[in-house]
């Protein structure tokens, strides 16, 4: 049973992360955390589209959030979505 939720666990990863635009977010945050502002306008996308894939990303766990201000500067948090994402993108 524990090789189930291992499996579950890894695989919920996986499904966040298949979107073109959350895999370029987690990519871009891998290097340097930046807020949505920032993020939109690497993207070229509306504010609230970027929003929703980073309220998805927090939601699995794989970033977070830290406020200062009125800003929030996000981060990638999860090893193993890092360790996914480089191994996709051989960088």
């Amino acid at each position: 049973m524990q090789d189930i939720k291992k499996y579950t666990a890894a695989s919920e990863i996986l499904k966040v992360l298949a979107h073109p635009v959350r895999l370029c977010i987690v990519r871009g945050l891998m290097d340097n955390q930046c807020n949505v502002t920032k993020m939109q306008e690497c993207l070229a996308l509306p504010q609230s589209t970027v929003s929703q894939h980073l309220a998805r990303l927090k939601s699995a766990g794989i970033i977070e959030g830290e406020r200062t201000g009125l800003e929030i500067c996000y981060r990638v948090v999860n090893e193993q979505a890092k360790k996914v994402v480089s191994l996709m993108l051989e960088e």
